[in-house]
């Protein structure tokens, strides 16, 4: 690697992690850098960097949009607990809980009814929270 390839990553780096302290919340990224080990730093590092510092600060997409789109995929995935924690970053990022509502609804259609079943349980509990 090259020193501009560090520099480079440096920076995603920390656009990653700003990126991801405003969409997620400090005590969710707060949790997972401290859980961070040997073992799951790598893992950390990229996602921060790839998914925070190159998709989440993409131009074409508003975060609003990457909300539903994020939501959508997660239901589709069956990945509730990720659910869950963008559920709480889609309000972050404005989204009402109707329009969440709407996007589990858009959800039944194509990703199957027990799917967005499970999705809006999910939800229902996150957004019982944030009251």
């Amino acid at each position: 690697m090259s020193r501009d390839d560090d520099r480079t990553d440096g920076r995603r780096h920390a656009e990653g992690m700003r990126t991801r302290r405003e969409v997620l919340g400090d005590a969710h990224v707060d949790r997972a850098v401290a859980r961070a080990d040997g073992f799951t730093a790598d893992f950390q590092d990229m996602i921060t960097r790839y998914a925070w510092g190159e998709i989440w600060t993409r131009p074409g997409l508003d975060r609003r949009t990457r909300s539903c789109v994020t939501l959508t995929a997660l239901v589709a995935g069956g990945h509730l607990d990720e659910l869950a924690m963008h559920v709480r970053a889609a309000l972050r990022n404005g989204l009402t809980p109707d329009e969440i509502k709407e996007v589990l609804l858009q959800t039944a259609v194509y990703c199957g009814v027990p799917a967005a079943n499970s999705a809006f349980a999910v939800a229902q509990r996150v957004l019982a929270e944030q009251e």
